[in-house]
């Protein structure tokens, strides 16, 4: 395991995000959906393409919170503009389970 320093880890910007809106994306490569999130009034909504679907529903995935890293850039992905990423952890099979608060927090605080 590499050591970093807390500046490192203070340089990327991980922030909490409400899910305003999640379609499925038919155009990705690998079954993807479409999420919209707010983070807050200072960022605003972004969105991104996510790998999320063995876990959740469009459905299930509004008002959920998550942790975004929003200082990544863009990335498009099958014509649609992704500006941050959505964090998570594979679960044993390899699908992702996203992170999130176990209580609801601010749109876009900052992980410490």
């Amino acid at each position: 395991m590499n050591t970093i320093s807390y500046d490192q880890f203070d340089s990327v910007d991980l922030r909490v995000g409400t899910i305003t809106r999640a379609e499925v994306f038919p155009k990705a490569r690998k079954p993807a959906y479409k999420l919209w999130v707010d983070f807050g009034l200072d960022i605003g909504e972004r969105q991104t393409s996510a790998q999320i679907t063995v876990h959740y529903t469009p459905e299930t995935l509004i008002g959920r919170q998550v942790v975004g890293c929003l200082n990544l850039g863009e990335k498009n992905i099958a014509g649609f503009i992704s500006n941050f990423l959505c964090t998570g952890f594979p679960d044993a099979n390899g699908d992702i389970v996203l992170i999130g608060p176990d209580k609801p927090v601010p749109n876009g605080g900052k992980l410490f």
